[in-house]
């Protein structure tokens, strides 16, 4: 076991473990570490806890120290010439006629790189900008091309729930979502409707799918015939809020509701007898 403490750099960003050292650090402290694209300034999210060596990515690098109130000013000015940079590389896109849209910008906390974050429909050929951006910066810059999920996730904004995005403000990760989730939960496979504002499915689709399985799990499926105590009965709709199946009585024709109890109990009568 090994002792881990976990930062997230941006918001809503995902959470990279590091050694804590001998420091005695807590969420909502910042702290100052080393990473793969150099020294950054990130703030603790996870407080120290043991986990299996192989759980994390090794080497563990270690927390360098606790971010000083210089460190905070520090961060606090790169953020406003991120703002100016990114006035900068919008009208060097310009200039250069570029089929791309600037999403965000990012300055690394050791001033060692400027990142510049664009979406674009195809490919793009940003040489010439790279060289108009190094030239005015002085420093390096790289332009990382994102999807349109993670440019919800930068810009943020309110879904048709009327709550702001779940990629903007808690979802670290993104994960796979397919059509087959709007059609285990029978929604309407209309694109406005299970759209999110990123123009993909909504990554709420996936919120509730394992659930919707196990109840499925549990009742018959539509078209398959059940005994029940007034005689058999096809299923013609299955309700999975109500964990039950509309059922059409063979003899009368009748509709009935069959919770998933009820089915249990039937089946097993029916398979015992």
């Amino acid at each position: 076991m090994i002792r881990v403490v976990g930062v997230r750099f941006r918001k809503v960003g995902k959470v990279y473990y590091f050694d804590p050292d001998t420091y005695d650090l807590k969420p909502g402290d910042w702290v100052v570490v080393e990473t793969s694209r150099g020294v950054e300034i990130g703030e603790t999210v996870v407080g120290i806890k043991e986990v299996p060596e192989d759980a994390v990515a090794q080497p563990l690098r270690k927390v360098l120290r606790p971010a000083t109130e210089a460190d905070r000013q520090k961060q606090r000015v790169n953020r406003e010439r991120e703002k100016e940079a990114f006035s900068v590389c919008e009208a060097r896109i310009a200039s250069h006629e570029l089929p791309m849209k600037l999403v965000d910008v990012e300055y690394t906390f050791d001033d060692s790189k400027v990142i510049f974050y664009f979406t674009s429909e195809k490919r793009v050929d940003f040489r010439e900008l790279v060289k108009d951006l190094a030239a005015r910066f002085k420093t390096r810059i790289e332009l990382r091309q994102i999807g349109v999920r993670d440019e919800a996730k930068v810009v943020g904004g309110v879904g048709i729930c009327g709550r702001p995005l779940c990629c903007s403000t808690w979802i670290t990760d993104f994960e796979p979502v397919s059509i087959r989730h709007a059609k285990e939960q029978n929604l309407s496979l209309n694109p406005s409707k299970i759209s999110g504002a990123c123009g993909r499915l909504k990554c709420c689709l996936r919120f509730e799918a394992d659930v919707y399985r196990e109840i499925k799990a549990e009742l018959p499926k539509i078209g398959d015939v059940i005994a029940t105590p007034h005689g058999s009965a096809k299923v013609v709709d299955v309700l999975i809020m109500k964990e039950s199946v509309v059922v059409r009585l063979e003899e009368s024709g009748d509709r009935l509701e069959v919770t998933a109890k009820q089915y249990k109990a039937w089946n097993k009568e029916a398979v015992g007898a």
